[in-house]
């Protein structure tokens, strides 16, 4: 009997799993998952990440026990583990999705040194987790490329692979021992309030986004107090939902909301071939300004007040305890946050980056660093002296206040023409409503970052 092992690892699903569908021209599969202690020392299983993947191993589970199969689970070092069930199973190839940041190459590399010695094949699926592959599509001079829209130009040419349906049934031979899958539910130390995991999971909330949000993500995804993007990120994270089934998708429906939709996909791409290129950018600059940032060292208590959300701008704090209590924030709140940190607080964008990764479900290492690069100036942006000033942009993408109150319960009653000035009302008033103080002047925050970048933008 010719046994083959589907290796789970960002791609939890079984619709449009080309690794899954390879593996079962064998007369039976073992799907199976790692708990690998790298990912621990490495800092991306936090609590919020933990309880959103027990969901989604879960949901696999029961989804390969409705065809007759089961997940196998295993801890320990990956590779030590992947060679064990080989063994045991007496498998002739494993399957796997192809990763792109300088962990997973490395993870790859030794993995396929080690089945080799066992006599076993390793094979990798591209366009598993992304659309478009890493080094797909490059420009005449480089490896990479280091602008969106000449990318984006490509990216839309490139024909994407058809879709494969899941499996009716998925045979698992006998023998192959499991520990017991996680059960669903918080972690010590999550937000109070998570997304439910797993594909099930992701594919209502795709049908529900279709319905009622898709068309207009043009002209509402940057509406703070609609609450009107797809919130899909954290199942395009852990891979229960499929990137080249929504390109399909919202190629299929048309229309500018579904365009812009599709765009926000290569975004995902795009920071995935730099950060393939560059791995050294997911902790140091990709193109270095000669900062001397402020660090926990010199700058702690207004770190300590961005991280808890009591900067004295409302909007600022509205996004960090939403961050918090739901371990997610809109794309606007992200950038607001970050350009706070780095260009008005003039903070390492390391810190925000760190603390964005233990707190998001959706935490991801190539679109977090890089879009904390992006806001800090040091990564692809063109204009990386950009400042966005948050009482302007709150004005313009929170209006009426809504999403502040929302967040920020002390401003709950304030009026909507004052509640993203409330830093100029008197101290005693300010008091009497129990919020803080601006931890600085935005004039003074320009003007130290102006002087530290040695110009303006």
């Amino acid at each position: 009997m010719r046994v083959s092992i589907v290796l789970f690892t960002a791609d939890l699903r079984l619709s449009d799993h080309p690794p899954l569908r390879a593996a079962l021209a064998a007369d039976a599969v073992v799907p199976l998952f790692v708990r690998d202690p790298a990912i621990e020392a490495a800092g991306f299983a936090a609590p919020n990440r933990r309880a959103f993947l027990a969901d989604c191993l879960a949901d696999l589970d029961a989804g390969l026990r409705r065809r007759g199969g089961r997940l196998v689970v295993r801890s320990g070092g990956l590779v030590e583990q992947v060679c064990r069930v080989v063994t045991e199973a007496d498998a002739g190839e494993v399957h796997m999705a192809a990763g792109h940041s300088g962990f997973a190459a490395r993870r790859e590399e030794r993995l396929r040194s080690a089945l080799a010695a066992l006599g076993c094949r390793l094979s990798v699926h591209e366009a598993v987790t992304v659309v478009v592959p890493p080094g797909t599509v490059t420009p005449a001079s480089s490896d990479h490329f280091a602008v969106f829209t000449p990318y984006y130009r490509q990216w839309a040419q490139i024909p994407v692979r058809p879709l494969t349906s899941a499996p009716r049934r998925v045979p698992v031979p006998e023998g192959v021992t499991s520990e017991r899958v996680p059960a669903p539910g918080g972690s010590t130390g999550s937000s109070p309030v998570l997304p439910p995991g797993g594909e099930s999971a992701a594919r209502s909330r795709v049908t529900a986004y279709w319905r009622r949000g898709l068309d207009d993500y043009h002209t509402t995804h940057d509406d703070l107090a609609a609450d009107a993007t797809s919130r899909l990120s954290a199942h395009l994270h852990f891979g229960t939902v499929s990137p080249v089934e929504l390109v399909h998708r919202a190629r299929r429906r048309g229309g500018p909301g579904a365009e812009a939709f599709v765009r926000q996909l290569a975004w995902r791409d795009f920071h995935r071939q730099v950060l393939a290129a560059r791995p050294e950018a997911a902790h140091a600059d990709y193109r270095t300004k000669g900062d001397r940032w402020r660090t926990e060292r010199t700058a702690a208590a207004d770190i300590d007040a961005w991280c808890e959300g009591r900067t004295g701008y409302p909007v600022i704090d509205a996004a960090m305890r939403q961050l918090r209590h739901e371990g997610w924030m809109p794309g606007r709140a992200r950038l607001l946050a970050a350009s706070f940190l780095t260009k008005t607080l003039y903070v390492d964008w390391r810190i925000g980056a760190a603390h964005f990764l233990h707190w998001l479900v959706d935490g991801d290492l190539a679109n977090n660093q890089l879009n904390w690069q992006w806001m800090a100036g040091t990564g692809t942006d063109t204009r990386p002296n950009r400042v966005l000033n948050p009482v302007l942009q709150a004005r313009r993408y929170d209006p009426d206040g809504a999403y502040v109150r929302r967040w920020v319960p002390e401003l709950s009653g304030v009026e909507a023409g004052l509640v993203h000035q409330v830093g100029k009302l008197p101290g005693t008033a300010r008091a009497a409503l129990g919020y803080p103080a601006p931890v600085l002047e935005l004039a003074e925050g320009l003007d130290r970052f102006r002087r530290a970048r040695g110009k303006g933008d």
